[in-house]
């Protein structure tokens, strides 16, 4: 296999760089931490090291080195339709190299010979009751996997830590090939008649758009495969990779930890912000009957911020320029829908809802996220469950994490375990007190 092969030859390199910056920089300082980190989420302290991503405040995120644009027009594109093929992303993220369309189809083929899933998930997610939140459900199908891990076989049988990544890569190539036909089973139980999947002999996207069953199949397998490319990954602070990051630390299997960062993926500063930002585009559009002129807008974009309120999918932690993926989004909607009244709104708020943002002078980045219109696209083709937008999400995140995941079993990463301190010790450091432990 292309992809096992070329971890192989990558991986004892790889350990050599990472030995060698500890060996002999051991006590290099990094960072310095300010208190307004301290108390504020840890945001901004340069603590983790990975090379699937990287948040570059001027270009937004770079996957292996690559910006979105060039992700989008380098790798191998589905001969279906106009994308790429999820499958070469994932080769992408874990070697770092752009894959031929042989290698990229290697992995498609590799999901779908992955994709069967056992009978029990199914049952379980029929025991649940069906106003359960889609999140919910998806945590626990990916948790319920747990007892086919390989990695939780091989290493109670014992193993080398030299040989963890193998059956980690085998869990990741597992469980990301089975998040699909959850994630449809879970859409069509909730939405629709209840159908288990299939797979079709499809690729990533179009297998995905087969089992929900969408009347424009071919126009949602490619939203569907840029969709998940987009969503893979954001450096590992962010909270669904993180959590998952500090679960497998422990050597839990990659099932026990997507499905906790999965968890994490589903809080409303996270993963939920996408059908928040649906939710306003569609409170625009109810409030002035279809699209509003550009003062009434910003009336009504005032009137949001008036009342406390959020705009949905404008502002980033990093970014200083509008997100690449939303601009990739947009692009898309252009020239496939560029009619759809939500499209025309969504365009309209990019237009002025930075200008106000600037003028109320809270916002150190008013541009638009990738949340910003997101769950417009998904409902232009009938996907209207907005709970399950972050399901959505979910499937295109694992990407990212499970590389992450592999790539630390095979440098060997050790358990994370920050030191914590007390209010009393920080009073007494900033009063230049003598402080004990």
């Amino acid at each position: 296999m292309f992809l096992y092969d070329n971890l192989k030859a990558q991986i004892p390199l790889w350990r050599e760089r990472a030995a060698k910056l500890v060996r002999e920089h051991a006590d290099m300082v990094i960072d310095t931490v300010k208190m307004s980190q301290i108390y504020g989420g840890m945001r901004g302290v340069r603590s983790l090291v990975t090379d699937i991503s990287f948040v570059d405040p001027a270009e937004g995120i770079r996957l292996r080195g690559l910006t979105v644009p060039q992700t989008i027009d380098f790798l191998p594109t589905s001969d279906q339709g106009t994308m790429p093929y999820v499958g070469g992303l994932y080769y992408l993220l874990l070697t770092g190299e752009i894959p031929s369309k042989e290698q990229a189809e290697e992995i498609e083929l590799e999901w779908c010979k992955r994709s069967d899933i056992p009978p029990y998930i199914f049952q379980m997610l029929r025991d649940i009751p069906r106003d359960t939140h889609p999140m919910v459900m998806f945590s626990q199908a990916v948790l319920a996997l747990q007892p086919y891990s390989a990695f939780y076989k091989r290493y109670h049988e014992g193993m080398s830590k030299e040989d963890y990544w193998e059956p980690a890569l085998e869990d990741a190539l597992d469980l990301t090939a089975k998040l699909p036909g959850i994630a449809a089973y879970i859409y069509n139980l909730k939405y629709k008649e209840g159908q288990e999947p299939d797979c079709a002999n499809l690729d990533y996207g179009a297998n995905f758009a087969a089992m929900i069953g969408v009347e424009d199949q071919i126009g949602y397998a490619d939203l569907a495969r840029l969709y998940f490319i987009i969503h893979s990954d954001h450096e590992l602070g962010n909270a669904s990779a993180h959590t998952t990051h500090l679960v497998s630390s422990t050597l839990s299997d990659i099932f026990y930890a997507y499905s906790a960062g999965l968890n994490a993926l589903a809080g409303p500063l996270h993963g939920l912000a996408n059908q928040k930002g649906l939710d306003w585009l569609l409170g625009v559009r109810d409030k002035f009957g279809g699209v509003p002129t550009r003062n009434q807008l910003r009336e009504y974009t005032w009137e949001t911020l008036n009342a406390g309120q959020v705009i949905p999918g404008y502002g980033h932690a990093v970014l200083r320029v509008p997100d690449p993926r939303f601009m990739v989004q947009l692009r898309y909607a252009r020239e496939h829908f560029p009619e759809d009244p939500l499209i025309k709104i969504a365009e309209l708020v990019f237009d002025v809802v930075p200008d106000v943002l600037i003028e109320q002078g809270k916002a150190k980045n008013p541009a638009p996220n990738v949340d910003a219109i997101s769950g417009a696209l998904q409902y232009h083709y009938g996907i209207e469950g907005f709970d399950f937008y972050t399901v959505l999400f979910g499937v295109g995140r694992a990407l990212g994490v499970t590389a992450n995941y592999v790539w630390a079993r095979a440098l060997n990463q050790p358990l994370e375990r920050p030191k914590s301190l007390t209010t009393p010790m920080l009073e007494c450091l900033v009063n230049d007190t003598d402080c004990k432990e």
